[in-house]
């Protein structure tokens, strides 16, 4: 996988001559700062996520995205003096061939492909609110990203509907920062796009740690006369199953953002999570849990956008509430000269 990772910064290095023939190269992502309150504990993160697109011809692209965190608690939690840390990871960073609508082949480092959570709304700029989902690490161990090979496109489309698949290995990788379990899997969907809606289901086979299986069901719905958007997942794997619901209502069918009422959405989520009898180190809860979160998007001209939300918990280990403010800036532009604005 080094090899891999050293090869594909060669490429990024190798100077303008290898995009005189391609749209040039682009760098997007997030900066975000937030506050946050756990059951009282005060927390601050500053935090970049960069990401880089890279088109070689037209059926080539290699895309990446960093996590860099900075972490500001007290010692004790609710005590002490505040101390600071510094977390960072990659994502992913991966080649892709797009041989045709049917075909896409990826090797690298790519999130996994379990549900739709993860790959489609993870980013900050994307994700309604600041908590992922409990049930989130339920088919993504060990990090949420896997180092491997996926295939992915359409099996059929027509005008009302159209069947999609992700197929992928991942191989183990315990090099720090590129953590990812051995494991096999896919995922297929029907998208419908005249009503808004998709649904789907995933499978995982986790190949290590005495292997078992993972299942999900997902769905999405954006309704064209209404501004709303709406999801969730359900996922079950030995060690726990859940499911959550969200929904994000914007106060104008007008999506300009130039109103104070389009730049307005309105969140919530419910959630609920139950323990398995195989309880490893898995970052999911320990015990039952429930939880509520509502939230407040406000789109502010030149990309930023201000998020409060509020959440409750609720478990035998114990209720708190969580709120949480941040503030995102979301960038684009291309790295070199004579690139589209």
């Amino acid at each position: 996988m080094s090899k891999f990772l050293g090869f594909i910064l060669a490429v990024l290095l190798a100077g303008p001559a290898i995009f005189a023939q391609s749209a040039p190269p682009v760098l997007s992502g997030d900066f975000q700062f937030v506050g946050s309150s756990n059951a009282g504990a005060l927390s601050f993160q500053p935090v970049f996520y960069p990401v880089l697109l890279v088109p070689l011809g037209k059926h080539w692209l290699i895309e990446s995205r960093a996590d860099l965190q900075g972490f500001i608690s007290r010692e004790n939690g609710k005590t002490g003096p505040y101390e600071a840390s510094f977390v960072n990871s990659l994502d992913y960073l991966q080649v892709d061939y797009i041989a045709n609508a049917h075909v896409t082949f990826t090797a690298g480092r790519f999130l996994v492909p379990f549900n739709m959570f993860g790959e489609r709304y993870s980013a900050a700029w994307v994700r309604n609110l600041l908590d992922f989902p409990i049930i989130y690490p339920i088919g993504t161990r060990t990090s949420g990203s896997s180092n491997g090979f996926m295939l992915r496109g359409v099996i059929a489309a027509q005008e009302n509907w159209e069947l999609n698949y992700t197929a992928y290995f991942s191989a183990l990788s315990t090099i720090e920062n590129l953590q990812s379990g051995r494991a096999a899997g896919g995922r297929m969907g029907m998208f419908f796009p005249h009503a808004g809606f998709e649904v789907g289901g995933s499978y995982q086979r986790f190949l290590q740690n005495g292997d078992y299986n993972a299942t999900g069901a997902y769905f999405s719905w954006e309704p064209l006369p209404i501004p709303l958007d709406t999801r969730g997942e359900f996922a079950y794997s030995p060690n726990g199953q859940g499911y959550w619901l969200e929904g994000a209502y914007q106060l104008s069918r007008d999506r300009s953002y130039t109103t104070w009422s389009s730049r307005l959405q309105l969140v919530a989520r419910v959630q609920q999570f139950f323990r398995g009898k195989i309880a490893p180190q898995d970052f999911l809860p320990a015990a039952d849990t429930n939880r509520v979160d509502f939230g407040l998007n406000y789109y502010l001209p030149h990309d930023v956008r201000l998020n409060g939300s509020y959440g409750r918990q609720y478990s035998s280990t114990g209720n708190f509430n969580s709120w949480n403010f941040q503030i995102t800036y979301h960038f684009l532009f291309p790295l070199l000269p004579g690139g589209p604005k």
